[in-house]
C-alpha cells in the first residue's frame, strides 16, 4: 500500500496505519515515499485527493484508489486516474461527526438569531428578541449520504421540523424525505434555513441558482458545508442583495481558497470560513483503510465504491 497525503499529515497516518494493521492482525507493506516501492507493486493508493501524488499514470496494476476524503471529484478530474481499479470514497465516523457538529452550530446559531443580538449588544443596545422554537423552524438538508443523513437525524432529535432531498428515494428516521425534481421544489419552498451538503457533480453543479434562491422563503438562511460548486456566486449574491436570502454561512467555495478580492469577504450578510466542516481524522479513517486492505485480501468487496459515472 502506498500512502500520498499532505506532508504535515503523513507521521500522524503512518502511526495511525500501523497500530490499526497490529489490532486488527491484517499484513501489508506500508510506503510513504514513492522511490520506495515500484508502481508494479502497490496494490491500493491511498491518496489525498489534491496534497498527494498527481501523476497516477505509473500506477495502472493497482486493485483499488482509496480515497481519505468524503469527495472525489478531485480524483475524478485527474486525467491519469486508472480506469480500472475500484475508487473508494472515505467514510468514518469522525467525517460524520464533525460535518454533523458544523451544521447543528450554525442551524441553531441563525435560529436564535445570535449574530444579531450579538451585534445588538456590542452596540450597547438591549433589544430581546424571542426566536421560535425549533419545533416550529423549517429545516431543510440537500443531500441524505452518509454526512446529510446524520446531521439531519440530530436536527430532528433537537425537534427541528426537518425535510431533506436526494437523488433517488430515502428513509431517515424523523426527517420527512423528498426526491426527485418536484421534490426539490417542495423542500425549497418549506426551508427557512438550509443546508446543503451535496457531492459536487454534473447533476449539481449550481444546484442553487437564480431559479430555485427565489423558491425558499423570503429571508431565509443558506449553510453550505458541502461543495463550493453548488451555488451560483452571482445568483447568491443578487439574492442577498434583494433581501430574498437573509444570511449565507459558507465553507467551501468555487475557488479555495477564496480570492481576497471575492465580494464574499466584504458582504456582513456572508459568513466565511475556512472549509473546516469536516476533517479527516487520521484516528478513525485509518482504520477504514486496514479493514479495506484486508477486505481486498481476502476477496471481499470492498466498502463505498464510486459509481463514477454518478460522481460519488
Amino acid at each position: 500500500m502506498l500512502l500520498s497525503t499532505r506532508p504535515a499529515q503523513m507521521k500522524e497516518w503512518e502511526t495511525e496505519l500501523t497500530r490499526w494493521r497490529a489490532e486488527l492482525n491484517i499484513p501489508f507493506q506500508l510506503r510513504v515515499d514513492p522511490a520506495e516501492i515500484s508502481p508494479e507493486d502497490v496494490d491500493m493508493l491511498v491518496l489525498n485527493p489534491v496534497a498527494g501524488i498527481r501523476d497516477l499514470a505509473p500506477y495502472r496494476g493497482v486493485k483499488a484508489v482509496q480515497s481519505i476524503w468524503a469527495g472525489v471529484e478531485g480524483l475524478l478530474a485527474n486525467p491519469t486516474l486508472p480506469e480500472e481499479p475500484v475508487l473508494c470514497r472515505m467514510v468514518e465516523p469522525g467525517l460524520s461527526e464533525g460535518m454533523t457538529d458544523y451544521i447543528v452550530g450554525h442551524v441553531l446559531r441563525h435560529h436564535l438569531g445570535i449574530d444579531r443580538c450579538v451585534r445588538e449588544s456590542m452596540a450597547g443596545n438591549w433589544a430581546p428578541a424571542v426566536p421560535p422554537l425549533s419545533r416550529d423552524r423549517k429545516v431543510g438538508v440537500l443531500g441524505l449520504g452518509a454526512l446529510g443523513a446524520d446531521a439531519a437525524r440530530m436536527l430532528a432529535r433537537l425537534r427541528f421540523d426537518v425535510a431533506g432531498w436526494s437523488r433517488t428515494a430515502k428513509s431517515v428516521d424523523g426527517v420527512t424525505c423528498l426526491h426527485g425534481a418536484k421534490g426539490l421544489d417542495e423542500i425549497l419552498a418549506r426551508s427557512e434555513i438550509l443546508v446543503t451538503i451535496l457531492p459536487s457533480t454534473t447533476e449539481t453543479r449550481g444546484i442553487l441558482n437564480a431559479r430555485t434562491l427565489a423558491l425558499l422563503p423570503r429571508g431565509a438562511v443558506i449553510i453550505n458545508p458541502g461543495r463550493g460548486p453548488l451555488i451560483d456566486d452571482d445568483a447568491l449574491l443578487a439574492a442577498l442583495e434583494s433581501g430574498q436570502i437573509a444570511h449565507a454561512t459558507l465553507d467551501v467555495f468555487n475557488e479555495e481558497p477564496l480570492p481576497a478580492s471575492h465580494p464574499f469577504w466584504r458582504n456582513p450578510q456572508v459568513t466565511v470560513t475556512p472549509h473546516i466542516a469536516a476533517e479527516t481524522r487520521a484516528s478513525f479513517a485509518a482504520r477504514v483503510v486496514v479493514e479495506q486492505i484486508g477486505r481486498m485480501i481476502r476477496g471481499e468487496p470492498l466498502w463505498h465504491i464510486v459509481d463514477r459515472s454518478l460522481g460519488y
